[in-house]
């Protein structure tokens, strides 16, 4: 990737840059899915803080888990989650919201207050196109766009994710885990508002 392809990936629509990786070692739960499929995405967790070099563990001290999967087919079921309105501030009107955009994904991040992420909480609105996908590949999309706070577009014109080339199989995209490999470098700091900051992760890549 070039600078400004990276600068890119973390400038959100309203042209501020804003980056921040995890700050603490990542502890998932997945709600709403078979045992089957929650190997599978625990799997591409694993493999995706694996390439980070970034740690996991059973608990999250604080939060219990701190990576919090929900699979449903309607919206309104959040609803009716218990205490969820207590870790989603608006969690109604937010449900509203997405509906009537007819959204079929949503995540959010929380921060510690050196600005690295705390929490993430990915809601996933089981329709058609999202139930057609293979597991494998829902599941390592979702996590990639996890384990840092992109920009609101990055991946609106291309996936994360590839095709290995001559096999079926999905693959994360060498620049995209290039970039995640430079973004978790210890040199590095956890959160940027600066657009420089893209220029470091360049010359991070280009000593990879």
């Amino acid at each position: 990737m070039t600078p400004e392809e990276i600068e890119a990936c973390f400038t959100r629509s309203d042209g501020s840059y804003a980056f921040a990786r995890w700050g603490r070692p990542i502890a998932p739960i997945v709600f709403g899915v078979d045992d089957a499929t929650l190997g599978v995405v625990k799997g591409a967790i694993e493999a995706v803080a694996q390439l980070a070099g970034h740690e996991m563990a059973e608990t999250d001290p604080e939060l219990g888990a701190n990576l919090m999967f929900f699979f449903f087919r309607d919206w309104d079921e959040l609803r009716g989650v218990p205490d969820l309105d207590r870790l989603i501030p608006d969690l109604g009107p937010l449900v509203t919201r997405l509906k009537d955009e007819s959204a079929n994904q949503y995540r959010m991040f929380r921060f510690d207050e050196a600005g690295a992420i705390r929490a993430c909480f990915v809601f996933l609105c089981m329709d058609d196109r999202l139930s057609a996908m293979p597991a494998e590949t829902l599941a390592l999309g979702q996590v990639v766009q996890s384990i840092l706070l992109w920009s609101d577009a990055a991946f609106r014109d291309r996936s994360p994710l590839a095709r290995a080339p001559g096999q079926g199989t999905v693959i994360l995209r060498p620049d995209v885990a290039a970039l995640i490999r430079a973004a978790y470098d210890p040199v590095m700091p956890a959160q940027a508002g600066d657009a420089a900051h893209a220029l470091r992760l360049a010359a991070r890549i280009g000593q990879g």
